[in-house]
């Protein structure tokens, strides 16, 4: 397996895939998952002459179930362990959900002071705030975030088909087709990772503030978002995110659920590579 060692000595697994002169695009995915999230647009891209790198987060898939250091900073350098092992420029890094939010901390923090940016993408991303506060009242209050915490602690498997039956995908909407497939490979992917991981992991996808990083993001950024997101409300989420950065681009997308890279991959990808070829 390829893997990198991190400065606090944990162990991250990653995939890398394509052509090592070309162009290489980062993915980061969402909680609780793995890199196998996005299997369907790295074999995409791929197939259009980039070099695509996904690793999975610490406590995640197949990287070391380490104890500590389930937050944004640690993540944010994990990246930045991996991008630097395998000595990446002109990458372009697109993020999902929580992986939005590593993403932007890793460019904000890492990735742009070292000039190894190109582009960033969030798809349905958490920042700049989840939690709701005195500064951000629109945001989810924080009842809602322990309520996720008891769940999983109580039944980790049945909390994590149930979300991806159900709010995920959009399947507990009238008319949806639900497909087992999709709902089985999410909760594999969610297994697969560390309980304490993903506990931590909560307080980190919905309580770090990144309007700071937003702010000082320079490089062309595109916000992708569905307006049907049950996971990540857009008005909290995506229209003030676009606010914040200094080259942002935002598209909404009628009636999208929050895992939309799955749902509707055609038209993700096309937009992604309209985006990077733009």
């Amino acid at each position: 397996m390829n893997t990198v060692t991190t400065k606090d000595g944990v162990e991250i697994f990653y995939k890398d895939w394509g052509p090592k002169d070309a162009q290489p695009i980062i993915f980061h995915h969402g909680w609780p998952l793995s890199a196998d999230d996005w299997d369907n647009q790295m074999l995409f891209f791929l197939n259009h002459g980039y070099r695509v790198i996904a690793h999975d987060r610490r406590g995640h898939g197949r990287s070391a179930q380490v104890s500590d250091g389930h937050d944004m900073d640690h993540y944010a350098a994990d990246v930045a362990a991996v991008v630097e092992h395998l000595n990446l420029r002109n990458t372009i890094h697109i993020g999902h959900s929580t992986g939005g939010g590593e993403a932007t901390r890793y460019v904000a923090r890492h990735g742009q002071p070292q000039g190894r940016v190109a582009q960033l993408v969030l798809i349905g991303a958490v920042p700049p705030l989840m939690l709701k506060t005195a500064a951000n009242p629109g945001g989810l209050p924080l009842e809602v975030f322990d309520g996720f915490r008891a769940q999983l602690a109580a039944n980790r498997s049945q909390f994590y088909f149930d979300i991806a039956s159900g709010p995920f995908y959009g399947y507990n909407r009238p008319g949806a087709t639900p497909s087992q497939g999709i709902i089985q490979n999410w909760w594999r992917q969610g297994m697969m990772g560390s309980a304490k991981a993903h506990y931590d992991s909560i307080k980190a996808f919905s309580e770090t503030d990144f309007t700071e990083d937003l702010k000082i993001i320079a490089v062309p950024t595109l916000v992708m978002h569905g307006d049907d997101d049950q996971v990540v409300p857009i008005a909290d989420s995506a229209l003030l995110s676009v606010k914040l950065l200094k080259n942002g681009t935002l598209k909404v997308y009628k009636k999208f659920p929050h895992g939309m890279c799955t749902t509707h991959a055609d038209v993700v990808n096309s937009d992604l590579l309209g985006f990077i070829r733009g």
